[in-house]
């Protein structure tokens, strides 16, 4: 890390506190400007096929990602473009399953679309697993890369670093800031994504061209389905593995499908769902080929977790690499901002209005608002803090084991809440409940007390999130088939066989898409 930090000039500091009280002055105007704006939830449910591409992607893209990605590039080349293109099927079978018993249902959040499904004892219970998902998917983690970003760039500890992004947030939120990066977030983001070409663009010039790069580097860096004695991703870990992960991430997460909630109708929302899957064909392009570069033209980094912001100290000049490393850093706050934000609004509407106090006035909401944001940022801050003592795996395997742990439960529960008439409330409960203890539990045997690099007998950790989805299939099948008092609840809402048939124009993009990406993975497979 140090390396790092001695390479960065007194400009890029500059530019980096610039940046930031800029952000703030606009916050505060736009607080004291807009404070009485109403922001609709769902847009008005207005969103076109472009507005709703642009915010999944935009959505699943972020400094966290830049920094995993080009992590693990660095070590394995495009084998963890899985996770960014094999997420086709998922996006489809949102598309196609989901979307259309989530619109004809008119529900806002995912929890409500249980709720009328399963009762409201279901939707009570997933409010509660949202929260937990948040603080670790969207909080923890995302702190836990911030922080590692932070300690790189003023060479702090990393305990020092999540403490200093978690005050910057909420420092950001006093002033207004969280209103003023949703209004620049979108140009952050665009930045974010011209500087990843830029680098990819000139790191391959670098090395001597595309085919240079493809010379200089192992064969096997160009294969996305690793033989089965691989240790990192081997193919079927992939296969059986990611569509846990898959499903929950893609169909059932609130912040991935709330755009196609906002959508104007089914076919935009359809439509896209299909531009998402177009633009994550970018997801090798801008943030793992980058860490392969750095591979070539850095052999020798002692954490490939450094892999990107080697590459932007060392391509950029000065100053433009303030500019980068302030555009991360403000994203990261946008995240976390972003992440409370939610989970303030979770427990506060879906948990403490709903079931203790019903009639709280709007100082009382706020006032339980800033405590459970004070709450969730010290939890999340404790929960960053284990991660970093995850030994055996680097940031991008982080990512995806903890993902992994979460997604068993939600997956389940929605397939066989949406697929199959029978299953009951009872079962859905149990999964969400017991699933959960189990699923997550399992994770922490994993990553924690009986870590897989020193035990040998854990099998790779997709293949136990797909082991424990099967477990958990499983129980909801038996509990629901033998649920005596079952009885159906308000199917007729959810139109389970009546949803209606994509149009040609939605099916002929989906149909090119999938040609097209079958065809990228006969490609990048048999190297070496």
């Amino acid at each position: 890390m140090k390396d790092i930090y001695t390479l960065l000039q007194p400009l890029d500091f500059a530019i980096v506190a610039a940046y930031l009280v800029i952000l703030i002055a606009i916050g505060y105007w736009v607080s004291k400007k807009r404070n009485k704006e109403d922001n609709l939830f769902l847009a008005g449910r207005s969103l076109g096929w472009t507005s709703i591409g642009f915010t999944m992607w935009g959505t699943n893209v972020g400094p966290s990602m830049l920094i995993a990605s080009a992590s693990i590039g660095y070590t394995t080349g495009v084998v963890a473009g899985n996770f960014g293109w094999y997420a086709f099927p998922f996006i489809f079978l949102l598309a196609v399953v989901f979307a259309p018993r989530y619109l004809s249902a008119k529900v806002s959040t995912l929890p409500e679309f249980m709720g009328k499904r399963f009762g409201e004892s279901t939707r009570s219970i997933l409010a509660w697993y949202s929260i937990v998902t948040i603080l670790i998917s969207w909080l923890a983690l995302t702190l836990y890369s911030g922080g590692i970003l932070v300690s790189q760039i003023l060479n702090f500890p990393l305990w020092l670093s999540i403490l200093t992004l978690v005050l910057v947030s909420a420092f950001f939120a006093i002033a207004g800031g969280l209103k003023a990066i949703a209004y620049t977030n979108v140009f952050q983001m665009i930045l974010l994504i011209v500087v990843s070409l830029i680098i990819t663009v000139v790191g391959v010039m670098k090395v001597g061209g595309p085919v240079a790069l493809f010379e200089k580097t192992p064969a096997h860096y160009w294969n996305l389905l690793l033989p089965m004695d691989d240790k990192n991703y081997p193919w079927l870990a992939i296969a059986l593995g990611y569509p846990v992960m898959g499903v929950w991430f893609w169909c059932t997460d609130q912040s991935m499908v709330q755009s196609v909630l906002g959508a104007k109708n089914l076919k935009q929302g359809q439509l896209g769902a299909n531009f998402t899957g177009w633009l994550k064909i970018f997801d090798v392009a801008l943030f793992i080929i980058p860490g392969i570069v750095c591979f070539i033209l850095f052999p020798n980094l002692k954490n490939p977790d450094e892999a990107y912001m080697t590459m932007v100290t060392q391509l950029f000049p000065s100053g433009m690499t303030g500019l980068v490393m302030a555009v991360l850093i403000a994203a990261l706050v946008s995240t976390i901002d972003s992440a409370l934000n939610s989970l303030s609004t979770v427990f506060t509407m879906d948990i403490y209005i709903k079931n203790y106090k019903p009639g709280a006035t709007q100082n009382e909401i706020n006032r339980i608002g800033r405590i459970v944001m004070m709450i969730g940022a010290a939890i999340a801050v404790a929960l960053a803090l284990g991660i970093n003592s995850i030994k055996g795996l680097n940031l991008f395997d982080v990512f995806q084991a903890v993902l992994g742990f979460i997604a068993p439960p939600m997956s389940v529960v929605f397939l066989f809440g949406v697929l199959w008439k029978k299953t009951t409330t009872r079962a859905a409960n149990f999964i969400l409940s017991v699933g959960t203890i189990i699923s997550i539990g399992t994770g922490i045997l994993y990553l924690w007390v009986f870590p897989s690099n020193v035990y040998t007998f854990w099998p790779h950790f997709l293949l136990l999130s797909f082991y424990i989805f099967v477990v958990l299939a499983i129980s909801a099948f038996v509990i629901s088939y033998f649920d005596k008092n079952y009885t159906p609840v308000t199917q007729h809402q959810l139109a389970f066989a009546e949803a209606p048939k994509p149009s040609r124009r939605v099916m002929f993009s989906w149909a090119v898409l999938i040609i097209v990406m079958i065809s990228l993975y006969v490609l990048f497979n048999g190297h070496g």
